[in-house]
């Protein structure tokens, strides 16, 4: 559905939810379903979506679609999630990954639980995409956060990020990268550590950011870089350069970078989902 054609009492919210971000999670452990405290966070990370979701709702949000981007993408209870969301659960192989379900006539995007890149000091399990394979990523020479890259899929739809939350690390280069968007950060790291709010504060700040980031969502544009596009991967081994660099439409320009150039953005991302 086309945004020309919507109905303007209309409000679609579409919400990316990640777990390292979550308040509390300061292990690899905490976030895999094998950990003993795995429970308690998959718990949590329901509520900050839950408190996504109420916000979206105070700011009279007609539609709600809550994608669950975690590992397995089965992590947050369907049982306790607030109606009217819809949650889209598990992984389809679609290249749209953490923002799929996104598509034209959807208002605004928030993302919840997210972590920094790769490489980003005092950051809580700082990351991109792969923890075990990629170094860092950079889209026309700028080094992207799984945010960025979530943000130029939303972009593609025409569809402003406007709020973020997670630890201090992403919520500054999201606001780096997007502007002047709301975000709440519900911890900061120290070291390997983290230091967190209590969890009912950090719940509190996300449900109020949510309804201010939408209330004037109308000063936030969707990121739409111009063509042509050129996605750099900076992969932690040799092998996988020598591997990806050999896929079509990628090449290798150094020891450990792939490259790959295209005028669609859509073009480019999908190329990007064959290459970690």
């Amino acid at each position: 559905m086309h945004a020309e054609k919507k109905n303007k009492l209309e409000l679609r919210v579409f919400i990316s939810v990640d777990m390292e971000g979550v308040c509390g999670v300061s292990a690899w452990e905490d976030v895999n379903r094998d950990g003993l405290d795995y429970g308690e966070f998959r718990e949590m990370m329901t509520q900050e979506t839950n408190a996504a979701i109420q916000g979206a709702l105070d700011a009279g949000a007609t539609s709600i679609t809550v994608r669950d981007a975690h590992d397995s993408a089965r992590n947050i209870l369907p049982r306790r999630l607030l109606p009217p969301a819809r949650l889209i659960r598990g992984w389809s192989g679609s290249w749209q990954s953490m923002m799929e379900g996104i598509e034209e006539g959807y208002d605004a995007a928030l993302f919840v639980g997210y972590h920094a890149k790769a490489g980003t000091p005092d950051a809580i399990l700082e990351h991109t995409m792969s923890s075990s394979r990629i170094q860092d990523i950079s889209v026309n020479g700028i080094s992207m956060p799984e945010a960025g890259l979530n943000a130029l899929i939303a972009g593609i739809y025409n569809v402003p990020v406007v709020f973020a939350a997670g630890e201090k690390a992403v919520c500054d280069q999201c606001s780096q990268l997007l502007g002047d968007i709301e975000t709440v950060a519900v911890k900061h790291g120290r070291g390997n550590a983290s230091v967190n709010l209590h969890p009912d504060e950090a719940l509190k700040l996300i449900r109020s950011g949510v309804r201010k980031a939408l209330l004037s969502r109308s000063r936030f544009q969707a990121l739409q870089p111009e063509a042509p596009h050129t996605l750099n991967i900076t992969y932690k081994f040799e092998e996988d350069a020598a591997r990806f660099g050999t896929f079509p439409g990628a090449h290798r320009i150094s020891n450990w970078e792939v490259s790959s150039t295209a005028d669609s953005m859509q073009d480019l991302l999908k190329t990007f989902q064959l290459l970690h």
